[in-house]
Protein backbone atom coordinates (compact mmCIF):
# COMPACT_ATOMS: atom_id res chain seq x y z
CA UNK A 1 0.00 0.00 0.00
CA UNK A 2 1.34 3.43 -0.91
CA UNK A 3 0.18 6.51 0.98
CA UNK A 4 1.91 9.82 0.34
CA UNK A 5 4.55 7.78 -1.49
CA UNK A 6 5.09 5.58 1.59
CA UNK A 7 4.70 1.81 1.74
CA UNK A 8 3.61 -0.14 4.77
CA UNK A 9 6.21 0.06 7.55
CA UNK A 10 7.98 3.07 6.09
CA UNK A 11 8.33 6.50 7.65
CA UNK A 12 9.27 9.97 6.44
CA UNK A 13 12.13 11.74 8.26
CA UNK A 14 13.10 15.40 7.96
CA UNK A 15 16.75 16.16 7.14
CA UNK A 16 16.95 19.73 8.45
CA UNK A 17 18.35 20.85 5.08
CA UNK A 18 16.39 22.75 2.42
CA UNK A 19 13.19 21.16 3.70
CA UNK A 20 14.34 17.78 2.38
CA UNK A 21 12.90 14.51 3.64
CA UNK A 22 13.91 10.85 3.31
CA UNK A 23 11.95 7.61 3.28
CA UNK A 24 13.17 4.94 5.70
CA UNK A 25 12.08 1.53 6.97
CA UNK A 26 13.19 0.72 10.53
CA UNK A 27 12.89 -2.98 9.76
CA UNK A 28 15.59 -2.67 7.07
CA UNK A 29 18.32 -0.12 7.75
CA UNK A 30 18.12 3.55 8.71
CA UNK A 31 20.99 5.93 8.12
CA UNK A 32 23.15 6.85 11.09
CA UNK A 33 25.44 9.63 12.21
CA UNK A 34 28.31 8.20 10.15
CA UNK A 35 26.53 9.05 6.89
CA UNK A 36 25.74 12.57 8.09
CA UNK A 37 29.33 13.16 9.19
CA UNK A 38 30.64 11.92 5.86
CA UNK A 39 28.36 14.40 4.06
CA UNK A 40 29.92 17.15 6.16
CA UNK A 41 33.49 15.96 5.53
CA UNK A 42 33.23 15.38 1.76
CA UNK A 43 33.79 18.27 -0.64
CA UNK A 44 32.02 18.45 -3.99
CA UNK A 45 32.91 21.62 -5.84
CA UNK A 46 30.99 23.62 -8.41
CA UNK A 47 30.38 21.72 -11.67
CA UNK A 48 31.74 18.46 -10.21
CA UNK A 49 30.00 15.09 -10.35
CA UNK A 50 29.92 12.63 -7.45
CA UNK A 51 28.90 9.02 -6.90
CA UNK A 52 28.02 7.38 -3.58
CA UNK A 53 28.80 3.65 -3.49
CA UNK A 54 26.37 1.60 -1.41
CA UNK A 55 24.03 4.55 -1.05
CA UNK A 56 21.29 2.71 0.85
CA UNK A 57 18.23 4.96 0.92
CA UNK A 58 20.13 7.82 -0.72
CA UNK A 59 21.00 9.88 2.34
CA UNK A 60 24.49 10.97 1.23
CA UNK A 61 23.60 12.17 -2.31
CA UNK A 62 20.61 14.07 -0.94
CA UNK A 63 22.66 15.77 1.80
CA UNK A 64 25.52 16.54 -0.59
CA UNK A 65 23.09 18.15 -3.02
CA UNK A 66 21.89 20.34 -0.16
CA UNK A 67 25.33 21.20 1.21
CA UNK A 68 27.53 21.58 -1.89
CA UNK A 69 27.56 23.19 -5.34
CA UNK A 70 28.12 19.90 -7.16
CA UNK A 71 26.52 19.56 -10.58
CA UNK A 72 25.18 16.01 -10.30
CA UNK A 73 25.05 13.16 -7.81
CA UNK A 74 24.64 9.42 -8.36
CA UNK A 75 23.85 6.71 -5.82
CA UNK A 76 24.63 3.03 -6.47
CA UNK A 77 22.79 0.46 -4.35
CA UNK A 78 22.60 -3.32 -4.74
CA UNK A 79 19.46 -3.94 -2.64
CA UNK A 80 16.41 -3.21 -4.84
CA UNK A 81 14.16 -2.28 -1.92
CA UNK A 82 16.63 0.30 -0.58
CA UNK A 83 17.25 1.67 -4.08
CA UNK A 84 13.49 2.02 -4.56
CA UNK A 85 13.18 4.02 -1.34
CA UNK A 86 16.08 6.22 -2.47
CA UNK A 87 14.43 6.87 -5.84
CA UNK A 88 11.14 7.81 -4.17
CA UNK A 89 12.96 10.14 -1.77
CA UNK A 90 14.66 11.86 -4.71
CA UNK A 91 11.27 12.31 -6.35
CA UNK A 92 9.67 13.60 -3.13
CA UNK A 93 12.35 16.29 -2.93
CA UNK A 94 12.01 17.12 -6.66
CA UNK A 95 15.69 16.34 -7.24
CA UNK A 96 15.40 14.09 -10.30
CA UNK A 97 17.48 16.53 -12.38
CA UNK A 98 20.32 16.51 -9.82
CA UNK A 99 20.33 12.97 -8.37
CA UNK A 100 20.16 9.58 -10.07
CA UNK A 101 19.80 6.30 -8.16
CA UNK A 102 21.08 3.17 -9.91
CA UNK A 103 20.48 -0.40 -8.78
CA UNK A 104 23.68 -2.37 -9.16
CA UNK A 105 26.68 -4.08 -7.59
CA UNK A 106 29.65 -2.07 -6.31
CA UNK A 107 31.94 -4.76 -7.75
CA UNK A 108 30.63 -3.83 -11.22
CA UNK A 109 30.63 -0.06 -10.71
CA UNK A 110 33.35 0.79 -13.23
CA UNK A 111 31.66 -1.42 -15.82
CA UNK A 112 28.30 0.25 -15.22
CA UNK A 113 29.54 3.85 -15.36
CA UNK A 114 32.87 3.63 -17.17
CA UNK A 115 36.38 4.49 -16.05
CA UNK A 116 37.27 8.02 -14.92
CA UNK A 117 33.59 9.05 -14.80
CA UNK A 118 33.44 11.09 -11.58
CA UNK A 119 35.29 13.87 -9.79
CA UNK A 120 34.29 12.51 -6.36
CA UNK A 121 33.47 9.13 -4.82
CA UNK A 122 31.88 8.84 -1.38
CA UNK A 123 31.20 5.64 0.50
CA UNK A 124 29.96 4.45 3.89
CA UNK A 125 30.76 0.75 3.38
CA UNK A 126 30.10 -2.26 5.62
CA UNK A 127 32.49 -2.06 8.56
CA UNK A 128 32.71 -5.68 9.67
CA UNK A 129 34.97 -8.12 7.83
CA UNK A 130 34.19 -11.83 7.69
CA UNK A 131 31.06 -13.54 8.93
CA UNK A 132 31.47 -13.46 12.69
CA UNK A 133 28.15 -13.26 14.52
CA UNK A 134 25.99 -13.37 11.41
CA UNK A 135 22.45 -14.66 11.71
CA UNK A 136 21.06 -14.16 8.23
CA UNK A 137 23.30 -13.28 5.29
CA UNK A 138 20.34 -12.02 3.21
CA UNK A 139 18.95 -9.70 5.89
CA UNK A 140 19.18 -6.03 4.90
CA UNK A 141 20.83 -4.82 8.12
CA UNK A 142 23.43 -7.59 7.94
CA UNK A 143 24.31 -6.69 4.34
CA UNK A 144 24.73 -3.05 5.33
CA UNK A 145 27.01 -3.84 8.28
CA UNK A 146 29.04 -6.87 7.16
CA UNK A 147 31.18 -7.48 4.09
CA UNK A 148 28.74 -9.99 2.59
CA UNK A 149 28.28 -8.56 -0.91
CA UNK A 150 31.49 -6.52 -1.20
CA UNK A 151 34.80 -6.07 0.61
CA UNK A 152 36.92 -3.03 1.40
CA UNK A 153 39.16 -3.99 -1.53
CA UNK A 154 36.16 -4.07 -3.88
CA UNK A 155 35.07 -0.59 -2.76
CA UNK A 156 38.51 1.01 -3.07
CA UNK A 157 39.39 -0.73 -6.35
CA UNK A 158 36.18 0.39 -8.03
CA UNK A 159 36.52 3.89 -6.59
CA UNK A 160 39.99 4.18 -8.11
CA UNK A 161 38.62 3.12 -11.48
CA UNK A 162 35.65 5.49 -11.30
CA UNK A 163 37.66 8.55 -10.32
CA UNK A 164 39.13 10.95 -12.82
CA UNK A 165 42.86 11.66 -12.39
CA UNK A 166 43.24 13.73 -9.19
CA UNK A 167 39.67 12.84 -8.27
CA UNK A 168 38.81 12.68 -4.56
CA UNK A 169 37.70 9.70 -2.48
CA UNK A 170 35.82 10.11 0.81
CA UNK A 171 35.05 7.29 3.24
CA UNK A 172 33.84 6.82 6.81
CA UNK A 173 34.97 3.67 8.57
CA UNK A 174 36.11 2.24 11.91
CA UNK A 175 39.56 3.03 13.38
CA UNK A 176 40.32 -0.62 14.13
CA UNK A 177 40.69 -1.21 10.37
CA UNK A 178 42.74 1.93 9.68
CA UNK A 179 46.02 0.15 8.87
CA UNK A 180 44.23 -2.05 6.34
CA UNK A 181 42.35 0.92 4.88
CA UNK A 182 45.51 2.95 4.24
CA UNK A 183 47.29 -0.04 2.70
CA UNK A 184 44.40 -0.81 0.36
CA UNK A 185 44.05 2.82 -0.70
CA UNK A 186 47.72 3.15 -1.62
CA UNK A 187 47.67 -0.25 -3.35
CA UNK A 188 44.98 1.01 -5.75
CA UNK A 189 46.54 4.41 -6.33
CA UNK A 190 44.43 6.52 -3.98
CA UNK A 191 46.81 8.49 -1.77
CA UNK A 192 45.46 9.27 1.73
CA UNK A 193 45.49 13.06 2.09
CA UNK A 194 43.21 14.05 4.99
CA UNK A 195 41.91 12.25 8.06
CA UNK A 196 39.68 13.11 11.00
CA UNK A 197 38.91 10.94 14.01
CA UNK A 198 35.45 11.04 15.59
CA UNK A 199 35.14 10.59 19.36
CA UNK A 200 31.81 9.96 21.13
CA UNK A 201 33.12 11.89 24.17
CA UNK A 202 36.35 13.80 24.72
CA UNK A 203 37.70 11.16 27.14
CA UNK A 204 36.75 8.14 24.99
CA UNK A 205 38.57 6.36 22.18
CA UNK A 206 37.54 7.29 18.62
CA UNK A 207 34.81 5.11 17.10
CA UNK A 208 34.85 6.51 13.56
CA UNK A 209 37.43 7.83 11.12
CA UNK A 210 36.81 10.06 8.09
CA UNK A 211 39.34 9.77 5.27
CA UNK A 212 39.95 11.73 2.06
CA UNK A 213 42.15 10.30 -0.68
CA UNK A 214 43.40 11.64 -4.00
CA UNK A 215 43.69 9.43 -7.06
CA UNK A 216 47.32 9.69 -8.17
CA UNK A 217 48.19 12.08 -5.36
CA UNK A 218 51.64 12.57 -3.87
CA UNK A 219 52.41 11.20 -0.39
CA UNK A 220 51.55 13.47 2.49
CA UNK A 221 48.53 13.35 4.81
CA UNK A 222 47.03 15.89 7.20
CA UNK A 223 45.32 14.72 10.38
CA UNK A 224 42.67 17.29 11.30
CA UNK A 225 41.57 18.19 14.80
CA UNK A 226 39.23 15.56 16.23
CA UNK A 227 35.47 15.77 16.10
CA UNK A 228 33.76 15.26 19.47
CA UNK A 229 30.11 14.16 19.24
CA UNK A 230 28.74 14.77 22.76
CA UNK A 231 29.45 17.48 25.35
CA UNK A 232 27.57 15.33 27.84
CA UNK A 233 24.99 12.57 27.65
CA UNK A 234 22.26 13.54 25.19
CA UNK A 235 23.80 16.90 24.24
CA UNK A 236 25.73 17.31 20.98
CA UNK A 237 28.71 19.62 20.59
CA UNK A 238 28.26 22.78 18.53
CA UNK A 239 30.14 21.24 15.58
CA UNK A 240 27.72 18.31 15.43
CA UNK A 241 24.71 20.66 15.54
CA UNK A 242 26.26 22.61 12.67
CA UNK A 243 26.82 19.47 10.57
CA UNK A 244 23.23 18.36 11.15
CA UNK A 245 21.93 21.82 10.35
CA UNK A 246 20.06 22.38 13.60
Amino acid sequence: MIQNNLREGERLDELQRNGYVIIQDPERFCFGMDAVLLSGFAQVKKNETAIDLGTGTGIIPILLEAKTEGAHFTGLEIQPESADMAKRSVALNHLEAKIEIVTGDIKDASSIFGASSFHVVTTNPPYMAGKHGLQNEKEAKTIARHEILCTLKDVVRESARLLMPKGRFYMVHRPFRLSEILCVMTKYGIEPKRMKFVYPYVDHEPNMVLIEGLRGGRPGMRVEKPLIVYKEAGKYTDEIYDIYGY
